[in-house]
């Protein structure tokens, strides 16, 4: 362990690195385009800074990021996937726009869902469901 450190995880992440250095270099483009007053280039810059959120977030679901906190010391290597990933991390924005991390609820049959039986046995529509008649419109029909 580096006494420098004193075992933070910092990290440091293919995606991290790779998404960093594509906007370092849209920074210095679009900067210098600006200086020398190239607006094709201010673009250019522009859009290399949002391809490097694309690819940041991109290799973050295929496991070269991280999720949020420390990771176990075993796998601070930069070189080390996450196999977390694919699952999606807690109270990750990333994963949850890719659809990931949500608990799906258990699904209920149409049967249950749409209808109950009452005291005498019969089937009659759960409460609160689509088509329900309520018991006092029924009675004047």
């Amino acid at each position: 362990m580096n006494p420098t450190h004193s075992g933070h995880d910092h990290g440091h992440t293919v995606a991290g690195w790779t998404g960093t250095g594509t906007a370092l270099a849209g920074s210095v483009v679009s900067g210098g385009s600006m200086v020398t007053a190239w607006y094709p280039g201010v673009a250019l810059g522009a859009g290399l800074i949002v391809l490097a959120a694309c690819v940041t977030w991109v290799l973050h679901l295929a496991g070269w990021g991280k999720a949020g906190g420390p990771r176990p010391f075993a796998e601070r290597d930069w070189r080390v996937r996450d196999a977390a990933a694919a699952q999606g991390h807690p109270g990750c924005a990333g994963c949850r726009l890719a659809g990931r991390g949500r608990r799906a609820a258990p699904a209920a049959t149409v049967a249950e869902a749409t209808t109950h039986a009452d005291a005498e046995g019969c089937r009659t529509p759960a409460p609160g469901r689509a088509g329900e008649i309520a018991p006092e419109a029924s009675a004047a029909i």
